[in-house]
C-alpha cells in the first residue's frame, strides 16, 4: 500500500483512511485500486469483523482528482463496500463530494459531519454522478429527492442528509469518527459474524425482489444454515448456560451457496 490509502486492523475493526489531505482527499486511480484491494481482504479475512472508511481531516473525499481526465477515475470499487460480507460504516468526517460522496452512500451505515459539504454535482462539470449513485440514492433517499440533488448537482448539508435518508447520524466533525469507531467495535464483539453477513446480504439484495414471498423463503432457508454452523451451536449451548455466547465461526468456511443473496458477483 502507498500513503494513499492507509489500513490499520485491531481488535475486529479495519480502518481504511483515505490519505491526500492536502488534495482532500480526491479520488486518484491509485488510491481506487488500493481501496478495492483492502475491501477485497476486509471479506476474505474472518479476523475482520467491520470496517470504517474515514478520510484524513479535514474532508472526507472531495471527488475525483481534477488533474485527471473526466471519467477516469471512478468510485466503481471491485468489490464495492455493499458486497462485502462485513458491515462497512462510512465516518464522513467532512466535506464529500461527487465520487466521495458516492463512495459513503455504498456504505452500510453512514455518519456526517453536520457543517460539512455533501453533492453530486457532476453535472455541472458535463458529466454524470457515477459510483453507483443513481442505485443508491433513489433508494435511500427516494425519487423526489433524488431528482432534488442529482439533477441541480446543488450541494447540502449533514442535516439535510440525515433529513434525506442518506446519513443515520448527522454530528459535530471530531464526533463523526468515534462514533462510527464505537458502532464497529459492537459489530465487532457483539452479534455472530454468519448472521451479520447475511443479514447484511440479504437487505441489500431485497431490494431487487419483487415479493415478500421471496424474502421470507430466503429467511427461512438461511436461518437454518445458521442454526447448523458453529455460531448457531453455541448459540443454543449459551442460551442454557445462562451465559453470553463466544462466537468462534467462519464466514468463509460456513457461506452458503446456491442462491442470488449468497452469490458474490465479482469475488469468486
Amino acid at each position: 500500500m502507498s500513503s494513499e490509502l492507509l489500513v490499520d486492523v485491531a481488535a475486529g475493526v479495519a480502518v481504511l483512511t483515505l490519505n491526500r489531505p492536502a488534495q482532500q482527499n480526491a479520488v486518484t486511480p491509485t488510491m481506487a485500486a488500493e481501496l478495492s484491494a483492502a475491501l477485497r481482504r476486509c471479506d476474505l479475512e474472518d479476523a475482520i469483523r467491520a470496517v470504517v472508511i474515514t478520510g484524513t481531516a479535514p474532508a472526507f473525499c472531495a471527488g475525483a482528482d481534477l488533474s485527471a481526465r473526466a471519467g477516469e477515475v471512478s468510485a466503481t470499487l471491485d468489490p464495492p463496500p455493499w458486497q462485502v460480507r462485513k458491515p462497512v460504516i462510512a465516518a464522513v468526517n467532512g466535506h464529500a463530494v461527487g465520487i466521495g460522496l458516492a463512495l459513503a452512500l455504498q456504505c452500510d451505515l453512514r455518519y456526517f459531519a453536520d457543517d460539512a459539504v455533501y453533492g453530486l454535482s457532476q453535472v455541472r462539470r458535463g458529466v454524470l454522478a457515477d459510483g453507483y449513485a443513481h442505485w443508491t440514492v433513489p433508494r435511500l433517499a427516494g425519487l423526489a429527492n433524488a431528482a432534488d440533488i442529482m439533477l441541480t448537482g446543488r450541494t447540502f448539508d449533514g442535516d439535510e442528509a440525515k433529513s434525506m435518508g442518506l446519513a443515520n447520524a448527522s454530528l459535530p466533525a471530531g464526533e463523526v469518527l468515534p462514533t462510527a469507531m464505537a458502532v464497529a467495535h459492537d459489530i465487532a464483539t457483539g452479534p455472530a459474524p454468519l448472521p451479520v453477513a447475511l443479514t447484511k446480504r440479504l437487505i441489500w439484495q431485497s431490494l431487487g425482489m419483487t415479493t415478500p414471498t421471496m424474502v421470507g423463503q430466503l429467511e427461512t432457508e438461511l436461518n437454518a444454515h445458521v442454526a447448523k454452523s458453529v455460531d448457531g451451536g453455541e448459540a443454543m449451548a449459551a442460551f442454557k448456560e445462562r451465559r453470553a455466547p463466544k462466537w468462534s465461526g467462519s464466514i468463509s468456511a460456513e457461506w452458503p451457496a446456491g442462491d442470488a443473496v449468497t452469490e458474490r458477483p465479482g469475488l469468486d
